[in-house]
């Protein structure tokens, strides 16, 4: 057995066999350790290379369990370890996870890319979004609970397998036979635009109309924006915050099902039916948060992507998918689509009446993207609320759909 410590987390390694034998020398070795360090915020046991765990060696665990009082995650366990612990009711009692399936992106084809990760095929029938190194398995985890979820409630999810491990990064495997993304579709024949995009918003519509049940789990995203706003508040003024969160509750309440990233790289085009990845920013609230991101992504208003992100043009085409120039038929066939539209003055219209709501989660994004660095984040506070939002905020019209 072995014990590290790292950033106040302590992992106990248990390795071989736990028994009768053994079991008393093991408890008083992670009862020393955890009397050296009273102030570890998690343990967490790793039984990667334990062969066998008996009544003696669970009660060690148990015990572990109720002096913390608080959850003992159990990972890489084997099939017959996990079946161990199944039997005798410990994966009710501890959060036992099963040794990750490896997988290796050589030779793989390259899907799309965002700011979460990014997918891969695997083979015919499977793909795989892994993310950046930054997410934990915790969160990748909750994504691919609340695929299942959006599932169950008529979302067209792709069906999501295992959580599996590639490098230093997590990631989930889903089924997608002889799909591509619509980003693909579109970057490779142009002329399917109208066909394309259309389907998207009509898809959009429909999920607008789902209305998850409280058991759901999904967040409010108004809640989180409000949330926000506290964030930012030693980048901003008192009286700036209260101009956006007045903003904000000005939005109707709403508890409509929402993608929160719903753009044509997270929208695969499956055997003639679209099916949806990248869940992990679901939640519940007005459409127009939904809406107001296609604004975001697809406005030809490069420069203000420009000014937030310092992408250069190659990297905002990459974040698209396909070439700049067609963002504008893309979001014009969308919104027509969406609002029931079809001169292009009356979408323009309709797009720049909703820029300051694309502006607000302009601003929430960027910010979250920013990390920890504190001059990243005041430049971003610089480039975004102060320079786009709050100026915006004062010419806002009130929703009316």
């Amino acid at each position: 057995m072995n014990i590290e410590i790292q950033n106040d987390i302590i992992t106990i390694f248990l390795d071989g066999r736990i028994d009768s034998n053994n079991a008393n020398e093991i408890e008083a070795q992670i009862m020393n350790a955890l009397s050296k360090n009273p102030k570890v915020s998690k343990i967490q046991i790793d039984v990667e290379k334990l062969d066998y765990i008996s009544s003696a060696g669970l009660r060690i665990l148990l015990k572990l369990r109720k002096q913390i009082k608080n959850s003992l995650p159990v990972f890489n366990a084997s099939n017959e370890i996990y079946e161990i612990f199944n039997v005798t009711g410990f994966t009710e009692l501890l959060d036992v996870h099963k040794k990750m399936r490896e997988v290796s992106l050589e030779g793989c084809e390259l899907i799309g890319a965002g700011g979460f990760g990014s997918v891969y095929r695997i083979d015919t029938e499977t793909i795989v979004k892994i993310y950046k190194p930054k997410f934990s398995l915790e969160f990748v985890e909750q994504e691919r609970n609340i695929s299942h979820e959006a599932f169950l409630m008529g979302v067209p999810t792709a069906i999501s397998y295992d959580v599996v491990k590639c490098g230093d990064s997590y990631g989930v495997v889903y089924e997608m036979l002889n799909a591509k993304t619509t980003a693909q579709i579109i970057n490779e024949d142009p002329g399917k635009i109208p066909e394309i995009c259309s389907k998207v918003a009509e898809l959009l519509k429909e999920l607008h109309k789902i209305v998850p049940h409280s058991d759901a789990g999904l967040p409010s995203f108004k809640q989180q924006l409000l949330n926000w706003v506290d964030s930012i508040s030693e980048f901003i003024t008192e009286s700036e915050a209260e101009k956006i969160k007045a903003f904000i509750c000005s939005i109707p309440d709403c508890n409509t099902f929402l993608h929160r990233d719903y753009n044509l790289k997270n929208i695969m085009l499956q055997n003639g039916e679209l099916r949806l990845i990248d869940l992990g920013s679901a939640s519940i609230g007005n459409p127009i948060f939904d809406i107001a991101w296609l604004i975001d992504c697809y406005k030809p208003i490069f420069d203000v992507w420009h000014d937030v992100w310092q992408l250069s043009i190659e990297m905002y085409r990459a974040y698209l998918g396909f070439d700049l120039k067609y963002g504008v038929q893309v979001l014009s066939e969308m919104c027509g689509t969406y609002f029931g539209l079809s001169s292009q003055e009356e979408i323009e219209n309709v797009t720049q009446k909703l820029l300051p709501y694309s502006f607000l989660i302009l601003s929430y994004e960027a910010f979250f993207s920013a990390g920890t660095d504190h001059v990243l984040i005041q430049s971003r506070i610089e480039s975004a609320v102060r320079k786009l939002l709050l100026p915006s905020i004062d010419h806002a019209q009130p929703l009316n759909f």
